[in-house]
């Protein structure tokens, strides 16, 4: 039981820093954004940051099955993620298009649901802890 739980919390903790590494990563592309707009120095940086975020979210995928399978939990993380795959997948074309009207608003849209997604799993995490102690 006790292995059962601490192979349960490693993939908690991996799907954490999944999370954290995909929030990190669209960070960073905004940032690059910002650069590609106002000069022509941020074209490399933001497309290796698009690379970057793209396995970040396939990594997410992965984190979530890994999570959902010792704990036998809900598969919702593997929806959540699968859907941000759709959407990570739908920014690359749009970027590669040059479709700046639609682009643009994804890449807030996928920062704030990144956000909102890492918050949930630090709170889980948090009130998982706060829980297990006498």
């Amino acid at each position: 039981m006790a292995n059962r739980t601490t192979a349960a919390h490693r993939s908690l903790t991996f799907l954490q820093v999944a999370i954290g590494l995909q929030t990190l990563a669209i960070f960073f592309q905004a940032v690059t954004a910002g650069l590609l707009l106002s000069s022509s120095h941020g074209e490399v940086p933001h497309s290796v940051g698009a690379r970057v975020m793209y396995g970040a979210s396939m990594l997410y995928v992965l984190a979530a099955i890994l999570a959902w399978r010792p704990g036998g939990g809900a598969p919702r993380p593997i929806l959540y993620a699968s859907g941000f795959l759709i959407l990570a997948s739908v920014q690359v074309v749009l970027g590669i298009a040059h479709v700046l009207s639609l682009h643009v608003p994804l890449g807030v849209l996928m920062f704030g649901l990144s956000v909102q997604a890492l918050g949930q799993a630090l709170s889980a995490h948090l009130s998982q802890r706060s829980g297990s102690r006498p």
